[in-house]
């Protein structure tokens, strides 16, 4: 599977989804189920990859202002999350996690911001298809600390000024 095929599953679950994460989720391991599962350990690859790029301190920042706080476990959801709103929401946000207040249409604080289930989907595919656990994926293991230089999440006036758009948007 290749960054595009990649992409359009995780698209295609999302709009047949209607952006509930937990659906999407659920339509993911249904698409993989009809693969094999070399190709779904390929999709685990990729999913994998993005995960640990969006372990930045400036998209930790970004989840702060949307969740309106947001710790370890949070944090890791919003990744799964961010990967879930495709590629344009994705790469955007690497960019500049200030782009964010542009990129969502809507943004609810109660549902938005955690995908944990898209987080486990190739695993559950992996394993309904093979009766075993998602082996190694080769995969560089997601550095001890967050990319970047750390970001003083309680330091409003900080806050204010490196994200002006999500401030103005979501905390304003």
């Amino acid at each position: 599977m290749d960054e595009t095929g990649f992409w359009e599953i995780v698209d295609d679950a999302r709009e047949r989804a209607d952006g509930d994460p937990v659906e999407q989720a659920e339509l993911v391991v249904e698409r993989l189920l009809s693969l094999d599962p070399e190709t779904v350990l390929d999709f685990a690859r990729h999913f994998e990859v993005r995960y640990n790029r969006a372990y930045r301190w400036d998209l930790w920042g970004a989840a702060w202002m949307l969740l309106d706080g947001a710790g370890d476990d949070a944090f890791d959801n919003f990744r799964c999350w961010l990967i879930g709103r495709g590629r344009q929401v994705f790469e955007g946000a690497l960019r500049d996690p200030d782009d964010l207040a542009d990129l969502l249409d809507d943004f609810d604080e109660e549902s938005g911001g955690d995908a944990e289930d898209l987080g486990y989907a190739a695993d559950q595919a992996y394993e309904n298809l093979t009766g075993t656990e998602t082996p190694e994926l080769g995969v560089p293991p997601q550095p001890g600390e967050p990319h970047g230089s750390p970001i003083d999440f309680e330091d409003e006036e900080l806050l204010a000024q490196r994200f002006p758009r999500l401030w103005a948007r979501f905390r304003a």
